[in-house]
């Protein structure tokens, strides 16, 4: 069963309930259906109950939605305009968007939200089998994923409606939008629950934990540290980043994956064995049915030779010129880069096992358009020298084919999880939350942590970081998992001035990668040399489109939504 969202008050009825899926539910949540009206009977339905607010919920956003949105708005992606995605890229997304991942990712959002609430509403009126203890954990479950949830809703449209009871607000007519504040103080709300409320370790490997809820806390102060400002942030909303981040970085014992390319291997998801970086993550089920899957490797793989089962669709998506630019100017950072990225002449041996490894420079593909579908054609390279319309493609999640992965995987369907927050986001949220407002710091703790991550991608530790180098450092470190657009966001809430600016002399044009006998050439191409025709190498961001616009068929169905914002009213919550 898919769950579509098609407005908020039908968004009000879904409900999430537990459903057993045999022994895989002992090392991830298990696949569930949604259904109304049950009500847990024991701490372990309760367990179950939740699961599916690991991944079925978030379905619709994972993949398509996250890639458009985080990093092709966000400036680390290249796109053509293939059913109009390339909206996204030259910032002119509309209501009405061909591509359907502006509704997909509206629908998954609010369906989390949805599904949170139901869960929370059942566990409250759980049976006496369930300890207090049981319901507090998935009650702080809930609360979590909807405060997740509403961080993407508010830095994607701005002011949004908060719901928080699905049974109280089931048909009211009169929901409105509510302020952006409300909607960060909610968040934070919730937030503040969850961390007193979920245990220090996980109470199953890659759940959410203590150190989770207060690792996104920080983060939530620090985007909230800029909104309504003028060129500074508050520091009240600063000092309390500082402290929630300091206590994950220095009391929580967790630690980064020593070695950058292994966060993206799918040995490290396979039972018990989960980084302690993933804070949060999308826990997908190789062997379930398509809603608990992970399609991200079909969307970004730019080669079906790579996937071994008939999808690889991600050949017009590759490193952005300003991405590709960094690391051409930074070769020591060359761990990362061969993690989130292919070029010329690279060699994996963990992809095409069978075959002996992927050389990059003997399977780099002639990129063709079919002029009546619009579909790209691949077709191989055999000579010694190519010069053809090719760019760094995606590598990033890309992880090859089910031999290469123990068996695990099918079509649309990699066997490994979506990283929606990590322990190096922490990091640089402290550091960043130590800078504040000043100019630059050198405080040893900002540097620390900020270099800790530097270190694992093997490059060189700095004695005093800007706010450009932390926009800079996550840029990189988080390429092509969704994160560029929404940190672009909280630089823009409270300067906006340089943030615009920042995209709006931004390369976002096409370019070649030329390859001869193993030596990769770019060639930066001007506007009338483009093979993917969306205009100009930069495209104008302004307030009138730094928020996305509601899908019309919501718009619709609820024509509330286009009305002014109001005051929300947190009395009516309760935990």
């Amino acid at each position: 069963m898919r769950q579509h969202i098609k407005n908020i008050t039908i968004a009000l009825s879904i409900a999430c309930v537990m459903q057993s899926c045999g022994k895989n539910y002992l090392n991830r949540p298990p696949l569930a259906s949604p259904t109304a009206g049950t009500y847990y009977q024991s701490d372990a339905e309760i367990l179950n109950g939740t699961g599916p607010l690991y991944n079925a919920s978030w379905m619709g956003y994972n993949g398509t939605s996250l890639q458009y949105i985080g990093d092709v708005m966000g400036g680390n992606s290249l796109c053509d305009n293939y059913n109009g995605r390339g909206a996204f890229l030259n910032f002119t997304v509309t209501s009405t968007d061909p591509s359907g991942a502006l509704e997909s990712a509206y629908q998954a959002l609010w369906s989390v939200v949805a599904n949170a609430n139901v869960v929370a509403y059942n566990i409250k009126n759980a049976g006496p089998g369930a300890s207090a203890a049981g319901k507090a954990e998935g009650l702080a479950e809930c609360y979590l994923m909807r405060a997740a949830a509403y961080y993407y809703l508010v830095l994607d449209w701005g002011a949004v409606p908060i719901i928080y009871n699905n049974t109280i607000q089931l048909g009211d007519d009169s929901i409105r939008r509510n302020n952006v504040s409300d909607a960060w103080q909610f968040i934070i709300n919730d937030l503040t629950w969850c961390k007193n409320n979920l245990p220090s370790t996980p109470i199953q490997p890659a759940r959410v934990s203590k150190w989770t809820a207060e690792g996104m806390l920080a983060r939530a102060y620090l985007v909230r540290s800029g909104y309504g400002q003028s060129g500074s942030r508050s520091q009240s909303d600063l000092d309390s980043a500082v402290y929630y981040a300091g206590d994950v970085c220095n009391n929580s014992g967790l630690t980064l994956l020593p070695y950058y390319y292994n966060l993206f291997t799918s040995k490290n998801f396979s039972g018990s064995n989960v980084p302690q970086e993933a804070l949060f993550s999308l826990l997908w089920v190789p062997t379930g049915s398509w809603f608990v899957q992970n399609h991200m490797q079909a969307n970004l793989a730019y080669s079906a030779l790579i996937t071994q089962t008939g999808d690889g669709w991600g050949g017009a998506f590759g490193a952005s010129p300003s991405l590709l630019q960094y690391f051409i100017d930074n070769p020591a950072d060359s761990i990362r880069r061969r993690a989130t990225f292919f070029m010329p002449n690279d060699f994996y041996a963990d992809i095409n096992t069978n075959n002996g490894g992927w050389l990059v420079d003997t399977t780099l593909f002639n990129s063709a358009t079919n002029s009546s579908t619009g579909d790209h054609i691949y077709v191989p390279v055999t000579s010694g020298t190519y010069y053809g319309d090719d760019h760094a493609y995606v590598k990033k999640y890309v992880i090859g084919s089910p031999a290469d992965n123990g068996g695990l995987g099918s079509e649309q369907n990699e066997n490994i999880n979506t990283y929606m927050f990590r322990l190096a986001d922490v990091y640089l949220i402290y550091a960043d939350a130590i800078l504040g407002n000043s100019a630059s710091t050198s405080d040893s703790r900002a540097l620390q942590f900020f270099n800790a991550v530097r270190a694992r991608a093997g490059v060189a530790p700095k004695t005093s970081i800007s706010y450009a180098d932390l926009v800079q450092e996550r840029k990189v470190e988080f390429a092509y998992e969704g994160h560029a657009w929404y940190d672009w966001k909280s630089w823009y809430y409270f300067d906006p001035t340089d943030a615009t600016n920042y995209f709006n002399t931004q390369n976002r044009g096409q370019y070649n990668i030329s390859y001869n006998n193993g030596q990769p050439f770019v060639t930066w191409l001007n506007d009338a040399e483009s093979p993917m025709p969306l205009g100009p190498r930069n495209y104008t961001i302004s307030p009138n489109n730094v928020d996305l616009p509601y899908p019309e068929s919501e718009l619709l169905v609820a024509p509330a939504l286009s009305e002014a914002p109001v005051a929300f009213d947190f009395s009516k919550v309760s935990y």
